[in-house]
């Protein structure tokens, strides 16, 4: 496996990219929601992603194990993990929590991330720089959504809906962990499949829930099809570079950014009032990162440095 010493530029960018993507996603669900269901929600966007991602997969060839060596059952599992199950999850409960809830549980799946790979994953040992940068990066999270995190919203069903969302969490932590762990396989395949096999759970869970689907209108169809393009379909295979080249840990940094950016997005998009803190919470997320890859980043500017050493 290999450690944080290949930590590439490309591996920083695409961390900051997939941060802005999904930090405007959660707005966009929540104009989705208002017409059409939770379950049907989940499954527009990994259906439509599902059928483009095998189009691409199918264009590139359509290889998928690199090597003789097989792993069906982790691969099918990683892709429910990844998308079917969380998918659901969200959209149930973004309808009874708070954003701000929903932000700070998306931002434990570095901390979920930390044991479980220290445990399963060589080389992504937990260390106390590590866990101080984690820390630091969840406080900075906190401090962002502030009061928000702890506000009820008088719904009957919170704390399902915030069950809900922290499953989420340790769902997509635990897909992060077996992806790094698959056999040499194909990205595009591995991110194809991994939408396949969440699609075919899905769509017929959200017809035994919420029955036939609903035809929503216009606006909601082209919100659907935008989730299923590019935060689910292009960002899923983001997504699988970065864990496959620089592993689980690195990529959970993407958990901090999200709700950093779906502040900002809220402030330049929706003209939401700007609050000093802020500037306090992106600097204690962005010193966290700082302190949690400190390693990795010495070595990438020696490498930028000395290149042909």
């Amino acid at each position: 496996m290999q450690s944080d010493a290949q930590i590439t530029p490309a591996n920083w960018g695409m961390v900051a990219l997939l941060g802005l993507i999904w930090g405007a996603t959660f707005l966009f669900i929540e104009l989705a929601l208002q017409g059409i269901t939770p379950f049907w929600l989940a499954a527009g966007r990994i259906g439509f992603a599902s059928l483009l991602a095998v189009a691409v997969w199918r264009w590139r060839g359509g290889r998928l194990f690199l090597t003789e060596e097989t792993a069906w059952l982790p691969l099918i599992l990683s892709g429910v993990l990844n998308s079917a199950i969380p998918f659901m999850l969200l959209s149930w409960g973004q309808q009874t929590v708070t954003s701000g809830f929903a932000g700070v549980s998306m931002a434990s799946v570095a901390l979920i991330v930390l044991p479980l790979a220290h445990l399963f994953v060589p080389g992504e040992r937990i260390t106390p720089r590590r866990f101080v940068g984690m820390m630091i990066g969840f406080a900075g999270v906190t401090v962002l959504l502030g009061g928000q995190v702890f506000v009820s919203t008088g719904d009957p069903m919170e704390p399902f809906g915030r069950l809900a969302c922290l499953g989420a969490a340790a769902c997509y932590a635990s897909s992060s962990v077996m992806v790094r762990r698959l056999p040499p396989i194909a990205p595009f395949g591995l991110a194809a499949l991994s939408l396949v096999f969440g699609a075919m759970l899905v769509i017929p869970a959200a017809w035994i829930v919420e029955g036939p689907p609903p035809w929503p209108d216009t606006d909601t169809l082209l919100i659907v099809a935008v989730l299923g393009l590019i935060p689910t379909a292009g960002a899923n295979m983001l997504r699988i570079l970065v864990i496959r080249s620089a592993g689980p840990v690195f990529m959970s940094l993407v958990s901090y950014q999200v709700p950093m950016w779906s502040v900002i997005l809220g402030i330049v998009l929706l003209g939401e009032p700007f609050r000093p803190v802020l500037l306090l919470a992106m600097g204690l997320i962005l010193f966290g990162m700082l302190i949690s890859q400190w390693g990795a980043l010495k070595r990438l500017f020696k490498r930028q440095i000395t290149p042909n050493s």
